[in-house]
Order: structure tokens, then sequence, then C-alpha cells
């Protein structure tokens, strides 16, 4: 059973109401010196990186059930689709077109370092997509992808009327399994329309880069 409870949470982020959460988490995570400071002070309490800490926080405090019949995959169910869908050495690639906080994409990822040898793995053989419409999810769905170390993109809009606020690039740039990952905000370009197909952006673009020569 994690440590990690509502109130210890809550504790961590420096608030008094876990509906400040979302906010505050997504400011902390734009400030690398203070994010990876929070992700440390996570780790002291829980090091199991092998579940989503945040699914019953966020079930709890912030799903929005009765209008966007937002329930979370149990972990059980994520587990056994993470072993169905296989990888192999052709196709590393995974994609989660709902992913929320994360809680699919980390059996994935668990599953995927498990299988590999480790003097062969490298956050590098994998690249994880993900789609997510609910501003609420997409800060807790960043912390789990940026303090695995993992590298994804997250288009943050309407999977299915393809309007996109922002998407991100989650990048290890040392390829080492036990560091952080870099957060970037791709500019809402040509390129970046085409790719994710973007149908409308529908908020101004964030410029934040923290990777030199992310693009290449």
């Amino acid at each position: 059973m994690t440590m990690l409870t509502t109130e210890k949470i809550n504790e961590l982020l420096q608030i008094d109401d876990s509906y400040k959460a979302p906010s505050q988490l997504m400011k902390i995570l734009f400030d690398r010196e203070k994010r990876e400071e929070l992700f440390k002070k996570f780790l002291g309490i829980e090091c199991d990186m092998t579940f989503d800490w945040f699914h019953i926080y966020f079930q709890d405090e912030h799903a929005d059930r009765k209008n966007h019949k937002q329930d979370f995959t149990p972990d059980e169910i994520s587990e056994l689709l993470s072993k169905l869908v296989q990888s192999d050495s052709s196709n590393y690639n995974s994609f989660d077109v709902t992913a929320g906080s994360g809680g699919l994409l980390i059996q994935k990822w668990q599953h995927d370092r498990v299988n590999t040898p480790f003097w062969q793995y490298k956050p590098s053989l994998f690249l994880y997509g993900c789609e997510e419409l609910s501003d609420r999810a997409i800060p807790f769905l960043l912390f789990n992808l940026l303090i695995r170390g993992m590298n994804a993109t997250v288009v943050h809009g309407d999977a299915l009327t393809r309007a996109v606020k922002q998407v991100y690039f989650i990048q290890n740039t040392t390829d080492n399994m036990l560091d952080f990952s870099d957060l970037n905000v791709m500019p809402h370009s040509n390129w970046a329309t085409e790719e994710f197909n973007v149908k409308t952006w529908s908020e101004e673009p964030i410029v934040h880069i923290e990777t030199e020569k992310w693009w290449e």
C-alpha cells in the first residue's frame, strides 16, 4: 500500500485543498529545479514506480465521472493489457488515446523494462504516445512520464474533433534509466499540425524548450 495519501500529496504540493492540485502541479512542472526537487520528495516516500501513484487521488478528487464518464482502468486490467500488447524489435511504440494520468502507459513501460535485458535497456528504445482531453489530468500525466525518464508525446486535446491545446514532447536526453526527462512544448508549426493531425489549435502556443536540438 502506497504512503502517498491524499493528505500527503497535498502536503508535498503545498496546497490546502485538492482542487488546487492541477494548477499548482503544472506550475511546478515548468520549473525544472522545483520539479526535480518535488520528484525527489515523492521518491523519498514511494519508490515503487510500477503503478500510477495518482490513480485513487485523481479519480476521487478530480475525475468528472458524471459529465465525462471519467473512470480509471483498474491496475489489474492495465497490467493484463500491457502483457497482451507485446513490443518487438521492429516497433517499440505504444499509444494510449485516452491516457488519463498514465496508469496504462506506466504498466506498459514496466512491462517493456522487465522484458528487455538489463544491459540492453535504454529509454530511447521506447516511445510512448498519448492523448488526453482533461485539463485536470494533464499535469498528473506529465508528472508520471517525466519522473520515470520516459520518452513520450502528449497531445492535450480532443481525439475526435482534433481541436488541440498543446503538444508536449517528453525526452530523456541522457538516455539513462535513472534520470528524469525534459519537458518541451512543441510550437504550433505546420509540421506539428500535420504530424499530430491537428485541425485547430484552441489555445495560444506555450514557448518552453528544455532539450537542446530536441527536434533532431
